[in-house]
């Protein structure tokens, strides 16, 4: 049972220790999207030790699973893994409870998509009503612009098979100049990313296990940092000033800049990191971090597959 414990350990410590390293960095904002990789990698690297740690915790407690996972290896890398005959008391349990929380995962994910689907379709069937097609408008031409009247300067982008760029009349009093193109390769940028499908996994960890750091705070950077990703994009169209007076017109009436409590306090952030404009990171330091990231799911299974290799040898 030592593997299986190690892998649990080691996925308990870096979902502790991750989130706090890399809070104290301050090169995150200047690359968002190597944060992005970086981050998927911790998260991908502690999901991967909980998993390997249920099968071999399983093996230890069950024959029936030690033998559909061994059944290809020899005696001697069975006895590598030291499962005993029984596992000790604690193998079933630890299986089972990594097991559970595999389960709770899929579901809060499958809800999370479920639920991120019935919306997007009840605000395009909303769409339909206040902006309905002209004759002879093909329903399926592509990306358009769509215009509502609205007091409020606002600006979304609505995803689907005809993805869609929504304002109202007041964001286009507004948005002069190219700041509405800025918007438009903004919102394409998250699309593009499918930053969607890395909100929906943020928010479905978080909300299935709010009390373990990395994924509360796996789920707060995503939100930041696709901002910044899909900025970055933006920018090097359209210049860091025309996002950052695009970011200005559209928010202003929202209290964001005020001296209280920002209800979107990244808005602030984001512009400050536009005018201010941080140097990008070498490309080799780039490199680094992002081949250092990668190596970190080879963790767990460096621990997983060590002793099998080792008997083979």
């Amino acid at each position: 049972m030592m593997v299986p414990a190690a892998l649990l350990l080691l996925g308990a410590v870096t979902a502790v220790l991750a989130p706090r390293l890399l809070a104290r960095a301050r090169w995150p904002e200047r690359e968002p999207v190597v944060a992005l990789w970086v981050w998927q990698c911790v998260v991908g690297a502690v999901l991967l030790s909980f998993a390997l740690s249920m099968l071999l915790s399983a093996a230890a407690a069950w024959l029936a699973v030690r033998g559909r996972l061994f059944a290809a290896a020899p005696h001697g890398v069975v006895d590598a893994y030291a499962l005993g005959p029984t596992g000790g008391p604690w193998a079933a349990g630890t299986a089972l409870v990594l097991a559970g929380g595999g389960l709770w995962s899929g579901f809060r994910l499958t809800r999370e998509v479920l639920r991120a689907r019935a919306g997007r379709r009840a605000r395009g069937a909303e769409l339909r009503v206040r902006a309905p097609l002209l004759p002879g408008e093909d329903p399926a031409g592509g990306a358009r612009l769509v215009v509502l009247e609205g007091p409020r300067p606002d600006a979304w982008w609505l995803p689907g098979p005809a993805p869609q760029l929504v304002v109202t009349t007041a964001a286009l009093g507004r948005l002069k100049g190219s700041q509405l193109d800025a918007v438009l390769a903004h919102e394409q940028g998250h699309a593009a990313a499918r930053h969607d499908w890395l909100l929906h996994c943020s928010r479905a960890l978080a909300g299935g296990f709010p009390q373990v750091p990395v994924f509360a705070a796996f789920d707060a950077e995503m939100h930041r940092l696709v901002e910044l990703a899909a900025d970055d994009v933006a920018s090097r169209r359209f210049g860091r000033l025309t996002v950052a007076l695009a970011l200005v017109g559209l928010n202003e009436d929202r209290g964001v800049f005020g001296p209280s409590p920002a209800p979107e306090p990244h808005v602030p952030e984001r512009v400050r990191r536009l005018l201010s404009a941080p140097p990008r990171l070498s490309a080799g330091r780039r490199l680094r971090l992002t081949a250092l990231a990668t190596l970190l799911p080879a963790v767990p299974l460096a621990v997983a597959l060590v002793p099998g290799l080792t008997a083979l040898a």
